[in-house]
């Protein structure tokens, strides 16, 4: 089983690597671009079988490392 892990930077929070990516496309040419935010994803190979145990224990894994929650937000996919 595999769990996918979406981080973002919560709304509000400045986006240094955002601006710079939003800055470089419009450089580029690409018009209309007016902002981007930057995140990461995680994967996660696990042994578990049951779906709900699994997610439970992905988000127990964000909330102690992968994620710093008082600035990010994530959501949590397990693909059985």
């Amino acid at each position: 089983m595999k769990a996918i892990v979406y981080v973002a930077l919560k709304p509000g929070v400045l986006d240094a690597q955002g601006k710079a990516i939003a800055s470089a496309l419009t450089d580029l040419g690409f018009v209309g671009v007016v902002g981007a935010r930057q995140g990461k994803v995680i994967e996660i190979d696990l042994a578990e079988t049951d779906v709900e145990a699994a997610r439970a224990r992905v988000h127990e894994m964000c909330d102690r490392l992968l994620v710093n929650t008082v600035i990010e937000t994530y959501r949590v996919d397990i693909i059985a």
